[in-house]
């Protein structure tokens, strides 16, 4: 079973020679007996995030070990268990994302289009990270399904809660445990697959209420620092 702890800002979910997949800044595919979610500081501007990230872990006595950041409050934390997956967010919506279905669609007033976001000097992160874990062996490529579904997963929350399907900084690990019983699939479709939509639905959905209360959400109009993607593409048949 995957247990968590907290200490100073820090949320540790431990298991014992688990194997993640992680979209952090140095993610990928390693083994740990641990993963982190990390509350950083308002006005965060480090850059050496190896080093950062070293330093907040040693000062709650945590091994190293693959970490998401995130400007939300672990007390704003919530988890989701259901069968073989727990899920643990953290869900904050500063900068909002959103997809327009219509190329004709402007940005809002108020709404930063993508390119004034990457311009923006004092640009600030909020996110929604997840963290996943399975008590089950998944194959590298089951792993990635499994990302795969629980991103799907945030993205369906996020437009039902607050009409974008994610921010411009979400993340997300996913881990597995290689000694357990072995699952060949982890879709939408599976009994992982279906465990993990609704656990991560339940948990985003809990983290925003803990973050937010009885309040309106952001959107991207009101958010500080939304976004709107409002690229031009080429039609073309392969």
């Amino acid at each position: 079973m995957f247990e968590t702890a907290v200490r100073d800002g820090v949320c540790q979910i431990c298991r014992e020679g688990a194997r993640w997949l992680s979209t952090s800044w140095d993610g990928g595919y390693r083994s740990a007996d641990a993963v982190y979610n990390v509350t950083v500081p308002e006005g965060f501007e480090r850059t050496d995030l190896d080093a950062y990230r070293a330093e907040r872990l040693s000062g709650t006595g945590f091994a190293v070990g693959p970490a998401l950041l995130t400007g939300v409050h672990m007390e704003h934390a919530r988890c989701a268990r259901g069968g073989p997956v727990a899920v643990l967010a953290t869900a904050g919506l500063s900068n909002p994302a959103a997809l327009p279905m219509s190329g004709e669609d402007e940005a809002a007033d108020g709404g930063r289009t993508v390119s004034d976001q990457a311009d923006s000097p004092d640009w600030r992160p909020g996110t929604v990270n997840l963290i996943v874990g399975v008590d089950r062996a998944l194959d590298e490529g089951a792993l990635a399904t499994l990302l795969a579904t629980a991103v799907e997963a945030k993205a369906a929350t996020l437009l039902d809660a607050a009409g974008v399907p994610g921010t411009t900084s979400d993340a997300a690990i996913v881990g597995c445990v290689p000694g357990a019983t072995s699952a060949q699939f982890a879709g939408s479709a599976t009994e992982i697959g279906g465990a993990a939509r609704v656990c991560v639905r339940d948990a985003i959905q809990a983290s925003l209420a803990a973050r937010y209360g009885g309040d309106a959400l952001p959107t991207v109009d009101g958010a500080e620092y939304g976004v709107i993607t409002d690229r031009d593409t080429e039609f073309f048949e392969p």
